[in-house]
């Protein structure tokens, strides 16, 4: 058996573990990357750039000679430019000597991730306008800050509000500049307008959050970037960009060969992550996979989805039987001590398919009041109208919410009412929780809402 892995970060450098895990010892693994690096975690470079640690190294959880101890050949800068189905053969190009060949494989498992999204503007090849991906976004924005005075961040996403972060602890005033109506757009309105009003409370002067507004063009020099100027007539000074508009799925090697795409534009995949093309299986931000409340196409690119679905991949590659059965979209993100989590269906999405909902918000303490430590969070609670049953949560604090959005997961994957939920046996001392958890409270109005409704 030999399995052939392309892309080895997340997704890929799982498979290609687990993989190697499943196969006896005559069996062959190979990871092929036109990366420089493999098997690291991309979702901690703000924190590095942030200064929570000084050595990138500490964001690679294993390397090629720890891959190839284990009996994992690791090919970095080697790009597959084809898949050929028919003969089940790749043809990989050496990046370094630019030589081409062909390598056979009995299993193919596609894990070649997603690339940020470059929006058209104007002179967006400057100098120190960078993206956040790779290892090398990680080393150039942390050697790049040290001289930085002032930054503007594109984009109002996760890794948009994790960089306001990492650039404001380190002194650097920065602008962020969206341009739809609300940051985090996941979320619905009430709850995004909750994280802008929050996050300006705590501007004091180090940052703007502009929203509404679209960069059309930068200027610069031959040292780099120094402005952005925006359809409004904005003209914002910088030392730096990031920009943060959001990642696309790398399917072109996959449609090449014939592979379905899904209607998100990510590979089709089946439970078993089965692409449409027999022994080729896909997974990671590269793949399209189940929304588990509506049974409906989605792509949540996410480290953790993208490890579990390599570890699928790799099992049933391998021979053996698993199922990736999809998610919830469950998600948390931080920025200047502020948290913000979510999970399951937001109003806006749910009316998408056609879902009538009730909902609830409540903002408490996350334990009780006369604790020093006591911080308040805003719980919104989404529901079916008709049925009671939970459909999603959104949470936003200084407090603790990631905890409450993981309980809610729960209680959706169990299929649980409102009713069922609000006599859920948390626990309780005052340095974790209110006597009655703010989620629980939550519950219990929204369960009286229903009663009210059905009246």
């Amino acid at each position: 058996m030999k399995i052939i892995i392309i892309g080895g970060v997340a997704a890929g450098a799982k498979a290609a573990a687990k993989a190697r895990r499943e196969l006896d010892n005559d069996s062959e693994v190979i990871i092929y990357t036109d990366d420089t690096h493999v098997s690291y975690s991309s979702c901690g470079i703000p924190y590095y750039i942030e200064g929570n640690f000084e050595n990138f190294e500490t964001l690679l959880v294993r390397s090629p000679e720890e891959f190839e101890a284990s009996g994992v050949h690791v090919l970095l800068k080697h790009k597959v430019i084809k898949i050929l189905p028919e003969s089940k053969q790749i043809l990989v190009k050496d990046l370094a000597t630019n030589n081409a060949f062909l390598d056979k494989y009995d299993k193919l498992i596609i894990a070649t991730g997603a690339s940020p999204i470059l929006p058209n503007i104007k002179n967006i090849w400057y100098k120190n306008i960078y993206t956040v991906r790779k290892i090398e976004d990680a080393i150039n924005i942390k050697d790049r800050i040290h001289s930085t005075k002032r930054a503007v961040i594109i984009g109002g996403g996760y890794i948009g509000l994790e960089m306001l972060e990492a650039l404001v602890k380190n002194e650097i005033y920065t602008v962020m500049i969206e341009k739809g109506e609300f940051i985090l757009s996941l979320l619905d309105s009430d709850m995004s307008k909750c994280v802008y009003e929050q996050l300006n409370m705590v501007s004091d002067g180090k940052f703007e959050i502009l929203t509404s507004e679209n960069v059309v063009e930068f200027r610069g020099d031959a040292d780099g970037v120094t402005g952005a100027i925006t359809d409004t007539g904005k003209d914002i000074d910088c030392d730096i960009v990031i920009v943060c508009s959001g990642v696309k799925p790398n399917v072109d090697i996959a449609v090449d060969s014939g592979i379905k795409i899904g209607e998100t534009g990510a590979i089709l995949t089946n439970k078993f992550m089965q692409t449409s093309i027999n022994d080729i299986y896909a997974c990671g931000d590269c793949a399209e996979t189940n929304f588990i409340i509506t049974n409906t196409p989605i792509w949540v690119p996410l480290g953790s989805t993208a490890n579990k679905q390599g570890r699928c991949a790799a099992i049933n590659a391998a021979g053996g039987h698993d199922e990736f059965k999809g998610v919830l979209g469950s998600a948390v993100t931080r920025c200047l001590k502020l948290s913000i989590s979510l999970t399951g269906l937001t109003e806006k999405n749910a009316e998408k398919h056609n879902i009538e909902t009730i909902s609830t918000t409540v903002t408490k303490f996350d334990k009780v009041g006369y604790m020093p430590d006591a911080k308040n969070i805003t719980i919104k609670l989404v529901a079916d109208a008709k049925t009671g049953r939970i459909l999603g949560g959104q949470a936003v604090g200084t407090g603790d919410t990631d905890k409450r959005i993981n309980t809610l997961t729960s209680a959706i994957l169990a299929g649980l009412t409102v009713k069922d939920f609000a006599a859920n046996d948390l626990t309780y001392a005052p340095p974790y929780s209110t006597t009655i958890d703010p989620l629980l409270n939550a519950a219990e109005i929204l369960s009286e809402k229903l009663v009210h409704t059905d009246k």
